[in-house]
């Protein structure tokens, strides 16, 4: 099987607020700074609250989504005095961590999130990305805290629009159930296994370890769906059928239940077979989600090292 070497990766940034009403990323940022977490074992970590101005208020954003801000386009545009809050963050966030693309960037940037929707702990991740890729598997076979999804989003680099996409490397950490500016003890828990798990991956990595190749599954999204809506006002007209509720990554066969209506009417999965995820979203509302729509792959992986310096 194909073997592949990579840089170094001594520069790891976690990011916590991104949407600042998700608790566990600030609460963990924030006691990784009171601890003075800023190097392990050749691991330089940086820690950001991404959105201070949500976070003080406690909401997702203050005018637009800033987790939708770093595409290329986004952050190559020029600013000015009527550009979203958001859009300014995201130039200044991308001048710390990355630029987008460039060899400036940091090695790896790990988001911490929060979903209302019962997903367990995910990685999200844009693309084949092998070190990413590799991350994941290590947390998958280490964690104490059972199935860990792995989330694809294949699209070009160009149009990848979220904050992990600017470190050199990246995903995000999707953890729920948990309501929005609410703090749970298992999820913050959790959460802090998880990286102290990815920091030492990076260790090993580091040490010259080599990571071997092999077959991993994962969630490619395929398709979005909405709620069903009043054709006139535009106003959803069902819920969650409580055949879906709660049932994020099982698989979904045409004719199975997804919404009731508000009088009372089932309505039913058209098309093939599929793995819901973010289901009932509390922040997906505006977006016109009611949940997305994925099929499994499997992934065959390359083993990595690190290169050598003379190599």
């Amino acid at each position: 099987m194909e073997h592949i070497s990579f840089p170094p990766l001594t520069r790891f940034a976690i990011c916590g607020g991104t949407h600042g009403n998700e608790m566990t990323g600030i609460h963990v940022v924030r006691q990784m700074e009171k601890n003075k977490v800023v190097e392990v074992e050749d691991v330089s970590v940086m820690t950001v609250l991404s959105n201070p101005d949500a976070i003080k208020v406690c909401r997702r954003y203050m005018e637009t989504d800033l987790n939708r801000c770093f595409t290329s386009a986004l952050l190559s545009a020029p600013l000015n005095a009527s550009s979203p809050h958001e859009m300014k963050r995201a130039h200044e966030l991308n001048a710390l961590l990355g630029p987008k693309g460039s060899p400036d960037a940091v090695d790896l940037l790990c988001d911490l999130h929060n979903t209302t929707s019962n997903m367990g702990l995910c990685f999200i991740l844009f693309n084949y990305d092998w070190i990413a890729l590799h991350i994941c598997k290590y947390v998958q076979s280490k964690s104490s805290y059972g199935t860990i999804a792995v989330i694809q989003l294949v699209v070009p680099d160009s149009e990848s629009f979220s904050l992990e996409t600017v470190g050199k490397h990246g995903f995000s950490l999707e953890v729920g159930p948990q309501p929005t500016g609410v703090v749970r003890a298992d999820i913050y828990n959790m959460v802090m296994e998880t990286l102290d798990l990815i920091i030492e991956w990076l260790q090993k990595f580091n040490s010259g370890c080599t990571f071997e190749g092999g077959e991993m599954e994962a969630f490619n999204w395929t398709k979005t769906i909405d709620y069903p809506r009043d054709p006139t006002t535009h106003e959803i007209t069902a819920a969650i059928h409580p055949h879906l509720q709660d049932n994020d990554f099982k698989l979904l066969h045409p004719g199975d239940p997804i919404f009731q209506s508000f009088t009372g009417e089932t309505i039913k999965h058209e098309g093939e077979a599929a793995y819901p995820f973010f289901v009932n979203e509390c922040a997906y509302y505006e977006k016109k989600i009611a949940f997305h729509l994925a099929q499994k792959v499997s992934i065959s992986i390359p083993s990595i090292s690190m290169q050598k310096e003379n190599a």
